[in-house]
């Protein structure tokens, strides 16, 4: 469904081992908004419900909500360092058109909700 890379992996793991809490989720869905019209969210999660998809991706225990799944199918999360900082990034194959930043974007089928940055 999504692909975590090795390095993007061993960042997610260590963000969420130092969470104490029973459950542990890396949540990863879409949301309206930004200035492409939508946004991704990548957020650690404790609980999940009935609805959400589950998966093991490199041990990164992932949740997705099933409305977020026709944006995401072949998603790869990496994780880059440029200089003094790091980030993750996004390579979305469903992705038409995306901002500056990358952190909104628009599909062929759906633009969103338009927000300013």
């Amino acid at each position: 469904m999504i692909q975590i890379s090795d390095h993007a992996a061993v960042q997610i793991n260590e963000m969420l081992s130092s969470l104490d809490w029973q459950h542990v989720y890396l949540r990863v869905g879409v949301v309206d908004g930004g200035c492409s019209g939508l946004s991704y969210d990548l957020r650690p999660e404790d609980t999940m419900s009935d609805e959400d998809l589950s998966f093991k991706e490199k041990g990164v225990h992932v949740i997705m909500d099933a409305k977020s799944v026709e944006f995401l199918v072949g998603l790869k999360i990496d994780y880059k360092v440029q200089g003094m900082t790091g980030g993750f990034t996004m390579e979305n194959p469903n992705v038409k058109a995306s901002c500056g930043c990358g952190a909104s974007f628009r599909t062929a089928t759906y633009r969103g909700t338009v927000n300013k940055c």
